[in-house]
């Protein structure tokens, strides 16, 4: 590991292979296959999964025999397409990206600030691909446009990303959650400079965060010391769980209010005060997530994020990680996307999983404890190359599909075995 043992240590969560992802950001492309050495000289079949699976690695993708698709490229093409005649480009959230995968939210804890956040932002823009900057950091850190403030790690995550992409493509999304309103983060980021370049090409978007997988219902959870603690009493609970005159103590954020006249009239303030910018909107796996998401897109957002069980990297009760929340997917089960932009995170690190969240309904899938494996294995290129072997993988699966772009994927291409199958 090339990160520090502290953001090392933080990365790591039971389930996740955390080893693939970092073999993918040392070896890109080559990692989607055995190792080279074992190449004529064993014998390969269905291998067993790496980690604890749900229902969503457990389905299968099934390949139809006849390929009319597939028919029609060949005829346009004048020859038999190949994977690499897959088109990965598409529309993320109303930003043009070159592949279906953004860069998920994660915001202020150790392990997303600093270097390692910055080398996450760099290596996003470069590959095209749009990015979320997530909730909590100006109320922790501060902003930093002040003249004697060090930047945070919002505003520089925001420049380096600015510095890097090129033109046309790729876009950063602002999160804001309760605390984040307080702080007037929004209005922050839109009349600040560094991001002008952005929102003046349409490349900047906000998203409001209702939500997220780890801790559905929960606001946010921060360990605070106690002389913090001290300072935040008139603004948040304050809980002291391990006792002891050395032990940080737990701030509890609000989680937001939210009836159906709330949410619309969330997004169109958003939509009227941002003109400039993308309107996203970031939902938990909620038992009625369906009918939020139909709410927010009739209200006008660009894009709904659904973040299930297994997504969402935060501070939460060990309780709610294994048994609060629907999973990825049923909550992809039960929303109607019809042509509006829907984008899914969860445990999204190879090819596979993504195809199939794509098949399933939705646009984009969000890398996030993923990315920032690949970033903290190879701050220069290590996301990239996890990027290019997804995009690898994307292009053989899709292919093998009969499929040629990513729109053409339907429910149809996932098999759920028997009762596993999302009920």
């Amino acid at each position: 590991m090339t990160g520090s043992d502290g953001v090392a240590s933080a990365l790591s969560a039971t389930g996740f292979p955390e080893h693939e992802v970092r073999r993918r950001a040392r070896m890109g492309r080559g990692a989607a296959f055995p190792a080279m050495a074992d190449y004529g000289s064993a014998l390969f079949g269905e291998r067993a999964p790496s980690a604890p699976t749900d229902a969503l690695d457990r389905a299968r993708l099934v390949p139809p025999i006849f390929v009319p698709k597939r028919m029609a490229a060949l005829i346009e093409l004048g020859r038999e397409p190949l994977p690499g005649d897959v088109d990965l480009t598409t529309v993320i959230g109303g930003l043009n990206a070159t592949s279906p995968i953004y860069i998920s939210a994660f915001g202020s804890t150790a392990a997303a600030s600093g270097d390692l956040g910055i080398a996450v932002a760099a290596q996003a823009a470069a590959a095209g691909i749009p990015m979320v900057i997530g909730e909590n950091i100006v109320p922790v850190a501060g902003y930093g446009r002040v003249t004697d403030e060090e930047a945070s790690s919002l505003l520089s995550r925001i420049a380096e990303y600015a510095a890097s992409v090129p033109d046309g493509i790729g876009g950063v999304v602002v999160q804001q959650s309760t605390e984040d309103a307080d702080a007037e983060v929004w209005n922050l980021v839109y009349s600040d400079p560094t991001a002008t370049a952005l929102s003046a090409t349409g490349r900047l978007a906000f998203e409001l965060k209702v939500g997220q997988g780890a801790k559905p219902g929960l606001g946010g959870m921060t360990m605070v010391s106690r002389a913090q603690a001290k300072h935040l009493a008139a603004q948040y609970d304050l809980v002291d769980i391990y006792g002891g005159a050395q032990t940080p103590v737990l701030r509890c954020g609000t989680p937001g209010t939210f009836d159906d006249e709330i949410l619309r009239r969330q997004i169109l303030l958003m939509r009227n005060n941002y003109p400039r910018c993308r309107v996203w909107v970031k939902l938990p796996p909620a038992r009625d997530v369906h009918l939020a998401a139909a709410l927010a897109w009739a209200a006008g957002a660009d894009a709904v994020t659904v973040d299930g069980a297994e997504g969402g990297t935060g501070w939460a009760p060990l309780g709610f990680l294994g048994q609060v929340g629907l999973p990825l997917a049923e909550c992809l089960r039960r929303i109607d996307v019809r042509d509006n932009s829907l984008l899914a995170s969860g445990r999204i690190w190879e090819g596979g999983r993504a195809v199939k969240c794509l098949a399933l309904g939705a646009s984009a899938v969000g890398l996030g404890r993923a990315a920032l494996i690949a970033a903290d294995e190879d701050p220069d290129r290590g996301l990239i190359a996890l990027l290019d072997c997804l995009a690898f993988e994307l292009r053989l699966m899709i292919s093998a599909l009969g499929c040629y772009r990513v729109g053409d994927l339907g429910a149809e291409d996932v098999w759920f075995p028997g009762a596993d199958e999302p009920s």
